[in-house]
Order: structure tokens, then C-alpha cells, then sequence
């Protein structure tokens, strides 16, 4: 993680140079990143709960219409 601290001269830069940052990762890192704070905002919503890191697969069962 880089601790740099760095001052911006406006919101949009500061979110254009985040956005170059996070562009410049690789997909992995970015994967691995998102999984990170899905884990931990289910940590704090449900703290008594184990969460697995990880993605885990969501299953939806969706009815049809009989022919």
C-alpha cells in the first residue's frame, strides 16, 4: 500500500488520479481488492457471523411460466 501523501487542487483531480491508480492494477488485484471489501463490510454488518473470504456463488431460482 502506498502511504504517499499527496494534495490535490480539486475533487476531480483527486478522482482522476484514484481512477489512473486503480486502472493501473492488474485485473487480479482488482478482483482481489473488491472481494476484500465485500468481506469486510459483512464483517462489520454481521460481526457475530464467520464470513469466508473469497467470492462465493449467488443462486437465484426463478420460476417460468408453464407452457
Amino acid at each position: 500500500m502506498d502511504k504517499t501523501v499527496r494534495k490535490f487542487a480539486s475533487l476531480e483531480a483527486m478522482k482522476d488520479a484514484e481512477y489512473t491508480e486503480w486502472q493501473a492494477l492488474s485485473a487480479r488485484a482488482r478482483l482481489n481488492a473488491a472481494a476484500e471489501l465485500s468481506v469486510m463490510q459483512y464483517q462489520w454488518k454481521e460481526p457475530t457471523r464467520d464470513v469466508q473470504s473469497g467470492l462465493q456463488r449467488t443462486l437465484v431460482r426463478v420460476q417460468r411460466a408453464s407452457r
